[in-house]
């Protein structure tokens, strides 16, 4: 749209000037304000206002430009301010209409594979409320890249292989029962692990007892290899359980296992390459040249390490996949790790994919402290999407109490799930966020119950006026459509590819969850300001219906690419 088209031409005619187009908050100062003139002038050493009437000419001079613009203007000091016809507004919520859920999606990916990686649970322990968090960032980014026509691999990395695996098996050995863990899988296995480290304190021989177990496992032992597969499968279903509810799919679900029968040949390559040196008795990359500390690939064992099987995992996704980009949705904690991973992948010539660290921050309590019980043990997932829900039933109970007793439990489950994810997604990735509940499922603030009530709201009306105008109507005449608050309206619903794209290109969803947000307030404030159905002025009434079914196309699409459900009723 307008905002794509924008910058594509200010990037074409002025390729190496990075400037900002803005959206004013006076509509007096123009729909879009850029400030172009003002970076262009520096670099030709001329004042802002003179450069800033050639880029005006320019652009007045542009065929398209005529056609979406009434009035194009430099003012002082030099900013150039951009008015749309209000009969491109109107051609343009058209084709909005017209679109429906194609809008917002693209091809700029043009087929080209993006591995995400995200998720990423330990086997045998449950997923945590930092789990959660990355995975609903994961399944944002997916969304929106796939929507943009790049081909996404989901790819679920697992913790499923180490010295951990060694001790469960002792502590099964010793103190498990096969019909107590098929109850509760990841539950029970969590209680083995703990009690193996408490009868640790007064048994240390059990620690050795672990590595003959463990690499039992790795010499291909049959019961020991067994009992981790059983571990493995129960802990999946498990948490497939949890990605249903969460609306949370992958394409590839593998883990750290896969590649430990390739570690070795890596490390001797790298040996007899002179790629790694020893240290102490160890093996390591000299990272100095990158300003970075060694990273250790063999430990004085002979052990490698969860960074070889990186490595090789790296290697082994270039080969397959070709993938354009590997996203990594890692919390900011792992940031050294990374770094060092692709200093190697440079000395690696690994090189073929951009690859990305996409790093978040904390999940914080409402008193500010890292979430945790009372007892300082970090929140399982289950249990927050449960607590979420439960409290969005008592709210959906207070709205319509009339919904039967199963259409509240859908209800509640979409609305607290949907309060969970705008809650992180709302928030810059970079940010810590709050668990503030009464804030998370306030249907009168900016979260997702607001959103999701918006939606329905809309849904009501449409009802009202007998269904969807798509189905029933040729295109009203939108010219009526003149009132301040509908071509502010008109004009937001334009920006939202620009939005999708944004979020692509910068690994982010806040800016697309702040956008909703605000065309969320733009349409409730219509909403309570004018009269939209009024039988006896039926042209204004089909075309405002008209604008409130596209609205609600945008509003769903955005919302879906969050991941959060709309609802026809609440």
């Amino acid at each position: 749209m307008i905002l794509s088209w924008l910058r594509q031409k200010f990037q074409t005619d002025y390729p190496d000037t990075q400037s900002d187009i803005s959206i004013p908050p006076d509509p007096k100062l123009g729909d879009y304000s850029s400030n172009i003139a003002f970076i262009q002038a520096k670099k030709e050493m001329k004042s802002p206002m003179e450069v800033g009437r050639y880029i005006v000419a320019r652009l007045q001079a542009s065929q398209e430009a005529q056609s979406m613009f009434e009035r194009i203007e430099i003012v002082p000091p030099g900013f150039i301010n951009l008015y749309i016809k209000p009969a491109y507004l109107r051609r343009q919520l058209a084709n909005i209409h017209a679109q429906g859920a194609r809008y917002g999606r693209g091809t700029v990916g043009n087929g080209q594979t993006v591995i995400l990686e995200y998720s990423s649970p330990n086997i045998a322990k449950p997923m945590h409320v930092g789990h959660l968090r990355n995975t609903m960032i994961g399944d944002a980014l997916a969304r929106i890249h796939e929507a943009l026509g790049y081909t996404v691999l989901r790819w679920n990395y697992l913790g499923d292989w180490g010295t951990q695996f060694g001790k469960l098996i002792v502590a099964y050995k010793r103190w498990g029962k096969r019909d107590v863990i098929t109850a509760a899988p990841i539950a029970t296995l969590l209680e083995l692990y703990v009690k193996f480290h408490e009868e640790l304190k007064i048994n240390p021989e059990l620690e050795e007892a672990a590595q003959r177990e463990f690499k039992k496992l790795e010499d291909g032992d049959v019961e020991n290899k067994e009992l981790w597969e059983w571990f493995r499968k129960v802990s999946l279903d498990e948490f497939n359980r949890l990605y249903a509810r969460l609306g949370v799919r992958f394409d590839v679900v593998d883990g750290e296992s896969n590649y430990e029968k390739d570690l070795q040949p890596l490390i001797q390559s790298l040996k007899k390459r002179g790629l790694i040196q020893e240290s102490n008795g160890a093996f390591i990359f000299d990272l100095a040249s990158y300003n970075l500390p060694p990273a250790l690939v063999q430990k004085t064992d002979g052990a490698s390490l969860y960074f070889t099987r990186e490595i090789v995992t790296l290697q082994k996704r270039l080969e397959r996949y070709h993938p354009a980009k590997i996203l990594y949705v890692v919390g900011n904690e792992q940031s050294l790790h990374f770094q060092q991973l692709f200093a190697v992948a440079q000395l690696l010539n690994l090189t073929s994919a951009e690859v990305t660290h996409v790093k978040y921050g904390l999940v914080l309590g409402s008193a500010g402290q890292k979430m945790a019980t009372r007892e300082g043990r970090i929140i399982p997932a289950e249990e927050v999407i449960n607590k979420a829900v439960h409290l969005a039933k008592k709210l959906v109970q207070e709205k319509n109490p009339a919904l039967s007793s199963e259409e509240k439990d859908s209800v509640a489950e979409s609305v607290g799930i949907g309060a969970l994810k705008y809650n992180d997604l709302m928030e810059h990735r970079n940010s810590d966020i709050v668990f503030d509940w009464d804030r998370m499922l306030d249907f009168s603030g900016n979260s997702g119950p607001y959103l999701q009530y918006t939606y329905a709201r809309l849904a009501s009306i449409r009802r009202k006026a007998g269904g969807s105008l798509l189905r029933r109507f040729f295109s009203p005449d939108l010219s009526v459509l003149s009132h301040d608050v509908e071509v502010r309206i008109m004009r937001k619903l334009l920006d939202f590819p620009e939005m999708v794209r944004r979020s692509a290109e910068l690994y982010v969803t806040n800016n697309l969850a702040l956008y909703i947000y605000e065309l969320a307030n733009e349409v409730n404030r219509y909403y309570e300001s004018v009269r939209i159905l009024d039988d006896s002025e039926k042209p204004y009434r089909d075309a405002r219906v008209f604008l409130l079914e596209s609205t609600m196309t945008v509003l769903k699409n955005g919302l879906e690419l969050l991941g959060i459900k709309t609802l026809e009723r609440i």
